[in-house]
Parts: C-alpha cells; structure tokens; sequence
C-alpha cells in the first residue's frame, strides 16, 4: 500500500469537514478529484475508508486508522516545511565558530548572549581554533565562522573586519617599570613574561615586538586563564602584554599598572572569517554587527 501525504491530509479534511464537497473546497480540488483520489486508496487498502451510508460522511475503523496516523505525522510534516521556509529566509540555522585568538572569549560572551536572545533558533557553538586548523575546517564546512587576527587569501571565504584593539602592556604598580611612559622590545630582556599557552606566531608581543628587535625575554611562564594571568602580574611575578579589551578593568586598579607598547602604540585588527554563500543570511550579519560594536563599548568603559 502506497501512502502518501495528500492522503493523509484528504482523510483528515474529509473528517473534519464531515463530506466530499466542503473537504474538495479546503484542498482546493474537485470533488470528483478527491473521490476519484479516495476510490484509488481504498482499492489499495482493499478496505472501505468511510461508512458511505452515513450523514455526515464517518471514517471506518481502517479509516479511522489513517486518521491517527495523518494527525500524527502532518503535524511533523508542517512543522518540518516551517523550518525549511525560516532557513530559506535566513531565520534559523547553524553558527559554530572557532576562535583562534585565546583572548577573544572575553569579548565574544556578551556578543553571543545579544545573538541569542535575537536569534533563539540558530544552533551556536563555539570551538577553540587553537585546538585545530580553523580556516581549513571553515573551507569544509566544519565551522561556520572563525575569529582571526591573521587574514588569508582563500577561495569563497571572506574576512570581515571587526574592530580594532591595542595590545598593552600590563605590570604590578610596583613594578620598574610602572615609572615609564611606555614600554619597548629592550625592556623584557629581563622579565618573566606571562603568556596564553599558545604558539609565539599567535602572540601580538612576539609577532608585533619582540620577534622583529629579536629579542628574547629572561623567560616565558604559560597560563591558561586571564584571571590567573593577571593575579599573577599583581604578585609581580612577571609581566604580561594583553588585548585592551582584556584590561578594561584593571587599568584603574592600585594593583596595576598599563602602558603602551611603543610610543605610539600598537594597533592590531580582528576579522571574522566566513564563507561567501553565507555572509549575506540575516543571521549571519547581525551576529558581524554585534561584534564589531558590542567589543567597542567594553573597550571604552
């Protein structure tokens, strides 16, 4: 017996409706359609759907049996075609993002807490990118987004622009160098230097600093946590160089001190990387406006 779903939703019509004439009228056919559609199902079945002798029209037991079933499953299938018409509109889908900037986490929460509340039906994860390679995995489609501070040139894939942040240097207030105006690459010969435990390539000190004066700090200590970091440099047990975004609250405690790293100052940029097929869906651009403003106004607390 082939079932399909327009048979399931002229059983429940024809129910509900109580006759051929007014069930035709809300499945926009003819009734001669509809009892030619009903005639063809019952040879199927082999049975009689509906006690025909009855006013209004009453389904048979096995009649009856295809009711259950229709009332059990078109309600699956509305609401699956629901979902598929708010994917094509762009309302709900996936954003698994992978973060290769250790840091990142303490701006991206509040960005993702705004992009739930506004798009509740959109799958997000987030993924560390510094456990595996992000952009190839965003190529593959294992990831939908990437937070980088390091755009490539890769087919179909975009870097969007967020916002621009400064690494600054961040010292115990007791520390020597608490009396300078700014710091420089010389500086950290002989400090401990406090670091996220990623590789130097992924640290805007070594890459923006100290890798072009060819400079080695007295040692490097890796910490996992922000707050153990700066717990740490307040001990004055080394230094640290962090994102502004990361300092906005420490930058008027007595414990700390923070200074620029050069005299002008160090400027760095973080994009997000997306897929072009997919940079455009509402989702996808509302998630790219929050973080590029939501970040900003932590910085200027």
């Amino acid at each position: 017996m082939h079932i399909e779903f327009r048979h399931l939703r002229t059983i429940k019509a024809i129910h509900e409706a109580g006759g051929l004439a007014r069930a035709a009228e809300q499945l926009y056919i003819t009734q001669s359609a509809l009892s030619h559609q009903i005639k063809g199902l019952e040879d199927q079945a082999g049975v009689e759907l509906f006690t025909r002798r009855s006013k209004p029209l009453r389904l048979s037991a096995a009649g009856l049996r295809l009711l259950a079933l229709a009332e059990k499953i078109l309600p699956e299938i509305e609401k699956t075609e629901e979902e598929f018409r708010a994917l094509q509109d762009g309302k709900i889908g996936r954003l698994h993002i992978a973060i290769e900037c250790h840091a990142c986490f303490e701006w991206l929460f509040p960005v993702l807490e705004a992009f739930r509340k506004a798009w509740p039906d959109v799958d997000v994860d987030i993924r560390p990118g510094l456990a595996f390679d992000a952009l190839p995995a965003l190529a593959k489609e294992e990831v939908d987004l990437v937070v980088s501070s390091d755009p490539e040139e890769i087919s179909d894939v975009s870097f969007k622009p967020l916002f621009d942040y400064e690494p600054v240097f961040v010292a115990a207030a007791q520390h020597p160098l608490a009396q300078k105006p700014f710091v420089e690459a010389e500086d950290f010969r002989d400090q401990t230097l406090i670091t996220y435990p990623v590789e130097r390539m992924r640290l805007d000190v070594f890459t923006e600093l100290l890798g072009p004066a060819k400079i080695e700090p007295k040692s490097v200590r890796q910490v996992e946590l922000t707050a153990v970091i700066l717990l740490l440099v307040a001990s004055n047990r080394g230094v640290a160089v962090l994102p502004d975004w990361v300092v906005r609250d420490v930058r008027f405690h007595s414990d700390y001190v923070t200074r620029p790293v050069t005299e002008n100052g160090l400027t760095k940029r973080l994009y997000a990387a997306v897929r072009d097929v997919e940079a455009s869906k509402p989702y996808m651009a509302h998630f790219l406006h929050l973080a590029r403003t939501l970040p900003l106004k932590l910085q200027r607390k």
